[in-house]
């Protein structure tokens, strides 16, 4: 398995296995605490090789800096089959998330794993940006 993207951004989707991004971005500036981000999502485009096919668990986890999960895991379980004229098989996953809650300003990240094996971790920056005191 080779993730070739992972990304956080504002929504994603798949037009027949063509992946579409819209505002990718790694830091929320964050006016009140806790925040809730209204909607992102996650998008990860994968290729498989031959030596991949059988089932599999996907699992993303939103943590913060100290592990700890902000929201519970997302499981997906994979099934890859790859025709035997073909040496990869590429595929999307969107992962849509509402109201992702952030209760601290810091460091976050979204880690990737298959089958219990950490694949790759998207970093996200939470920033308190106060809003401006009156004078």
């Amino acid at each position: 398995m080779n993730i070739q993207v992972a990304v956080l951004c504002d929504a994603a989707t798949d037009d027949n296995g063509k992946l579409n991004l819209l505002g990718a971005f790694d830091t929320i500036y964050a006016r009140d605490l806790p925040a809730a981000h209204p909607q992102c999502a996650v998008a990860l485009r994968v290729t498989f090789l031959s030596s991949d096919e059988g089932k599999h668990n996907l699992r993303l986890n939103f943590v913060d800096a100290d592990g700890h999960a902000i929201m519970p895991g997302i499981d997906i379980p994979v099934e890859v089959t790859l025709p035997d004229d073909v040496h990869f098989g590429t595929r999307n996953f969107i992962f849509n998330i509402q109201q992702l809650k952030f209760d601290e300003p810091g460091l976050y990240s979204v880690d990737i794993s298959l089958d219990g094996q950490s694949q790759a971790s998207i970093p996200l920056l939470v920033k308190h940006v106060p809003p401006a005191q009156l004078a």
